[in-house]
């Protein structure tokens, strides 16, 4: 992280807080790796934009005294260079973050971050798999490694992402301790909240049998899914599993782990699961990010009815 701030128009106190920021992220918040580095480049990209605006360095002082006016003509420079308004909002939020952070720790207090609105964005809707293709995932995730207890691994990791709507994160981040019960496991989300999320039996056994098959001891603190190495497995592999699987079914692009998430979502809404638990057991703070849900078993219902019914294929023919 030094070295991408260390070229930066930053004076030492600058500098000395955005150091510390980021190990406040990754050591207290838990952010993901991915999350610092998307944050942090936001945050300079906001330096290098006050740098031309004010024509001098970056120090604490000027943080404190940049206006609505200024942050929104940052937001304006940035769609001018064509930076999407999903990519905006990150950098705000971002932002925000950090400025958040250096009122509590009580070195700079700015209000007109708070003040600063969202840029407007559509909210895609999640894209699932079909039941037949989680299944043939599933299925083929064993086979398609040269070693048994791997293709284990991952026709586990694949079945508990679609059979308990885990996040990739969530489920790599499993210690055994995690699974003490035989029907449920405790799983930590966003923001280190955790919950207790109900497994079904056949989601244990096929979990129970990659535990037999690997060959790395069992502890309580050690996590439950591991590379070829005994280490924590890298979210990076787990996506290249998925991708040759991918490949191999022909599948489109948007086939990914957290597409089997959605797809247990979508799955359970239109078997009757109501909103309120579906949000229980996905971890959404919100109840508005897990009514997307529903767009899609609408957008499906609307597809089915222009199919079959009647009127609709007199009025196609």
């Amino acid at each position: 992280m030094a070295d991408e701030i260390a070229d930066l128009p930053l004076a030492a106190d600058v500098f000395d807080a955005v150091t510390r920021w980021n190990d406040w992220l990754r050591l207290e918040k838990r952010a993901s790796a991915n999350t610092v580095e998307a944050y942090q480049f936001d945050l300079n990209n906001l330096f290098r934009f006050l740098n031309r605006h004010y024509g001098c360095q970056v120090t604490l002082s000027l943080l404190s005294e940049v206006t609505l006016g200024d942050f929104r003509s940052w937001l304006a420079h940035n769609a001018a260079e064509n930076l999407q308004a999903a990519s905006r909002a990150r950098a705000v939020a971002g932002v925000r973050n950090f400025f958040r952070w250096l009122d509590r720790s009580g070195q700079m207090r700015n209000n007109a971050i708070d003040l600063l609105k969202m840029p407007k964005m559509a909210r895609r809707l999640p894209r699932p798999v079909s039941q037949e293709d989680a299944r043939e995932i599933i299925d083929s995730a064993k086979n398609n490694s040269r070693e048994d207890w791997i293709g284990l691994r991952d026709e586990a990791l694949f079945t508990l992402l679609y059979g308990a709507g885990l996040r990739l994160g969530e489920a790599l981040g499993l210690n055994h301790g995690d699974l003490a019960a035989q029907d449920r496991i405790t799983v930590t989300g966003k923001g280190n909240k955790q919950r207790s999320v109900p497994l079904l039996p056949a989601v244990r056994t096929i979990i129970d049998r990659y535990l037999k098959a690997c060959p790395f001891a069992a502890k309580s603190d050690r996590p439950v899914f591991i590379g070829a190495r005994g280490e924590r497995l890298n979210p990076a592999v787990a996506e290249r599993q998925l991708r040759a699987l991918r490949r191999q079914m022909n599948l489109p692009d948007s086939v990914t782990p957290h597409a089997l998430r959605h797809s247990f979502a979508t799955h359970l809404l239109a078997s009757g699961a109501d909103l309120r638990s579906l949000q229980e057991l996905l971890g959404h703070s919100s109840l508005s990010t897990t009514q997307l849900y529903t767009k899609i078993d609408e957008r499906q219902l609307l597809k089915v009815y222009n199919a079959t019914h009647p009127r609709a294929r007199s009025k196609a023919s």
